[in-house]
C-alpha cells in the first residue's frame, strides 16, 4: 500500500485592496451580480464573474426554483453562458461572492460539487487552469490557481474513451 497526501496552496487576502486591480474589479462585478440573484427560498445569494482571454466578462447568479433542484448555481450560469457565447475563448478567472438575507456570511464559500465538476470540464477542455477567487459578504478572500486544487481527483472525459 502507498499513502499519498494531496494538498494545495491557498492564497488568503484580508481585503479586496490586496488583489490586483483586475481581480478587484472582477470581484466587484461578482458582487453586483450577486445582488440580482433569485434566491427566494434559501435567501443565499451568489454572484459569479468570469474573465475570458479576450477580456470579456460574463456574469451569473444563482437562480432558484420552487421545484428543487431545478435551479442553477451562479458559477454554472456564468460558465455555461461563457461557453455558449464564447465557445472558443479560454476562461482565465472566476470571481465568486456570497451573502445571505438572513445572516452575515463572513467567509468565502467554495463552489458546490456540481459547479466544481462543470469548471473542471472547462479546465480540461481548454487544457489550462482557471483561477478561482472567493469571498463572503465580509471577511477574508481566498484564491486558488486552479479548480484542480479544490477537486484534485476530478472525473473527466478521459474516463469515457
Amino acid at each position: 500500500m502507498e499513502k499519498r497526501r494531496i494538498s494545495f496552496d491557498l492564497l488568503v487576502f484580508d481585503t479586496l485592496d490586496e488583489l490586483s486591480k483586475s481581480e478587484k474589479a472582477l470581484m466587484q462585478i461578482a458582487v453586483e451580480a450577486r445582488e440580482n440573484a433569485y434566491a427566494p427560498y434559501s435567501k443565499f445569494m451568489v454572484g459569479a464573474a468570469i474573465l475570458l482571454a479576450n477580456d470579456e466578462i460574463v456574469i451569473g447568479n444563482n437562480q432558484e426554483n420552487a421545484s428543487y433542484p431545478s435551479g442553477l448555481c451562479a458559477e454554472r450560469v456564468a460558465i455555461f453562458q461563457a461557453g455558449a457565447k464564447y465557445p472558443k475563448v479560454e476562461i482565465k478567472t472566476i470571481a465568486i461572492s456570497v451573502s445571505s438575507k438572513t445572516h452575515i456570511v463572513d467567509r468565502p464559500a467554495a463552489p458546490c460539487g456540481n459547479c466544481r465538476q462543470a469548471i473542471a470540464e472547462y479546465e480540461q477542455k481548454q487544457n489550462s487552469s482557471i483561477a478561482i477567487i472567493m469571498m463572503g459578504a465580509s471577511g477574508k478572500i481566498f484564491k486558488c490557481e486552479s479548480l484542480e486544487d479544490i477537486l484534485p481527483l476530478a472525473f473527466g472525459s478521459s474516463y469515457l474513451k
